[in-house]
């Protein structure tokens, strides 16, 4: 599992010219969901992304996670990002998870940042999406399980 996580000002996720969700101050999670991935990993990744310590403290240092900040969460799955791109131009998304066994994951990634008590907003599973956010600082992380 990988997830691309981006500090936001705002971010929003639209299907077919409809907003489907949006957030205000937070963090924007790109998430891909591997073939070798579990329940226990999507458990694991998103306790990581709640704990987080990407916003700035009186110092100005990243000691704040969204836990602490109140933040939001915009969880977009992106199953490009376990694209093998080793060999050739073409990337190969063979290691990708199924359909079948990535939504579940993905669902249940949101579920325990939810559990964190975390604001979740979300795309639409397996749709074509557009995304914009304002990435502030900027911030961009990536994490893998």
């Amino acid at each position: 599992m990988r997830a691309v996580v981006q500090r936001v000002a705002r971010a929003e996720v639209a299907v077919s010219g409809r907003t489907v969700g949006r957030i205000e101050r937070g963090l924007c999670v790109l998430l891909g969901v591997a073939a070798a991935d579990d329940e226990a990993a999507a458990a694991r990744l998103a306790g990581r992304v709640a704990r987080l310590r990407v916003f700035e403290n009186e110092a100005g240092k990243f000691d704040r996670s969204l836990l602490e900040t109140g933040g939001d969460a915009l969880v977009v799955s992106q199953f490009t990002l376990i694209a093998d791109t080793a060999k050739g131009n073409r990337p190969s998304f063979a290691a990708a998870a199924g359909p079948e066994q990535a939504e579940p994951l993905y669902e249940r990634f949101c579920a325990v940042l939810r559990e964190h008590g975390v604001h979740v907003e979300t795309g639409v599973f397996g749709a074509r999406m557009r995304v914009e956010l304002v990435n502030d600082g900027p911030v961009t992380i990536v994490l893998d399980t």
